[in-house]
């Protein structure tokens, strides 16, 4: 026999943007690798509706991957980000667009 869901919608889980605690049925998971649907050996991250829906739902193909390649421990915020511009004008604007 089938077990009735009541007890798992009221599961709780905390929004990993805001921190608010929100009934499992009423959020959204989060998957940082940006592929939910591949679900095997995976522990899923959750936002509320709210947070999801601030959300950037834009394709995230490499950005991981730049991102852990300009990360250095110890550098500043500023540092990082610089990095992280310079990369990205790097890897993606057309080289005319470069020297302007």
């Amino acid at each position: 026999m089938w077990r009735s869901r009541t007890n798992r919608d009221r599961k709780t889980v905390v929004c990993i943007a805001c921190g608010e605690s929100v009934f499992r049925s009423a959020a959204r998971e989060y998957d940082k690798e940006g592929n939910r649907w591949e679900r095997h050996g995976k522990r899923f991250e959750y936002l509320c509706k709210e947070c999801y829906r601030d959300l950037c739902h834009q394709p995230r193909a490499e950005l991981e991957d730049l991102l852990v390649e300009i990360e250095e421990h110890g550098v500043s915020q500023e540092e990082f980000l610089a990095r992280y511009v310079d990369a990205v004008t790097e890897r993606y604007e057309p080289p005319e667009e470069r020297e302007r």
